[in-house]
């Protein structure tokens, strides 16, 4: 097997790719397929609440691929996302009060607000790893809800913004129907999980990959990490502040809340819960969901317990996997 292109120099042979950067098998393209087809087809085969709960769904899934690209791929454990939700969601909020409903021009400028937003905190983040990434994350993230809470004249305080049903063209009829809305949101969530799965397969994520892995390494290879992870942390920024513009187009609406810590401790799980792999953190973003919104509620409200006992259950699963397998073989040497 052979790469393109390495870290270290011309292609190697049986090099095995990153994780996040495996072209998927005819079969894992067909169930993918089927997947999305069946996305698709969810505002004919279910309830209104259930399409407005996959909207939120496929909110936190872009939230989850923007934690995964830092922290599963960069090795930034963040706590901080739904930062940049925030920003890229008061953005697309704020555009939307002056007259501007049109979706994609809001996705665009949230877009653009998550990475500036991301570029002027970088300084602080990219200076610390491991644990101590999660404390300055957690900072900013309190930092910025507190100036949404405290800005009432821009944000409208606690009591947020509401905002009017976005257009997908000038001059076309707002989405109001829960289904057009989910579509919508459908599309937008695909083209940038489309634009991640491109930038998984560029030099930058193999140098992410690499510093990840063993950052002295690279710096040794002649890579400039601190740029490479600022231009990460960047695209994780626009990504996260796209997925706030989903979230003005499914609610129309932003306080924050939004901002709180609990979304962004919800997107770090998700990623935890992929291990390194996008399609998984889309997977576990899209559980978490169905577990708080809808098992929950058939629980008589124990949605945040069973939330709880997933981040216990992917905390002990490493553990848990390691012993098993030794006990494994030791019997079966």
């Amino acid at each position: 097997m052979t790469t393109p292109t390495t870290l270290t120099g011309p292609p190697t042979a049986d090099t095995t790719p990153a994780p996040g950067t495996r072209r998927p098998s005819p079969r894992a393209a067909a169930l993918l397929a089927g997947v999305v087809l069946a996305a698709a087809a969810l505002p004919w085969t279910v309830d209104a609440y259930t399409v407005s709960i996959a909207s939120t769904a496929l909110v936190l899934a872009t939230l989850a691929m923007s934690a995964q690209l830092v922290t599963g791929i960069a090795g930034l454990p963040t706590l901080g996302q739904a930062t940049y939700l925030g920003v890229g969601a008061y953005t697309a909020a704020l555009l939307a009060s002056t007259g501007l409903s049109n979706g994609p021009l809001q996705l665009l400028a949230a877009a653009g607000a998550g990475a500036v937003a991301a570029v002027l905190t970088a300084p602080l983040v990219l200076r610390a790893r491991g644990t101590t990434v999660l404390m300055v994350t957690f900072a900013l993230g309190e930092l910025a809800r507190t100036v949404a809470s405290q800005w009432a004249t821009v944000t409208g305080g606690d009591d947020g913004l509401h905002t009017p049903p976005v257009t997908v063209w000038p001059g076309t009829a707002p989405l109001r129907a829960e289904g057009y809305i989910y579509l919508y949101v459908l599309a937008c969530f695909l083209c940038l999980a489309a634009a991640v799965a491109v930038l998984l397969r560029t030099r930058l994520a193999l140098v992410l990959h690499g510093a990840a892995d063993h950052e002295a390494r690279v710096r040794a290879l002649g890579h400039h990490v601190t740029r490479s992870l600022l231009a990460g942390w960047a695209a994780a920024g626009a990504l996260a502040g796209a997925g706030g513009a989903l979230l003005i187009a499914a609610n129309h609406y932003v306080s924050p809340a939004d901002m709180h810590l609990d979304v962004s401790a919800l997107a770090l799980l998700a990623a935890a819960i992929g291990v390194g792999s996008m399609r998984g953190a889309v997977a576990g973003a899209v559980a978490i969901v169905a577990i708080r919104d809808l098992l929950g509620a058939e629980t008589g409200g124990h949605a945040h317990a069973l939330v709880g006992a997933a981040f216990v259950v992917i905390a002990y699963r490493r553990p848990v996997t390691a012993w098993l397998h030794a006990r494994t073989a030791r019997r079966h040497p």
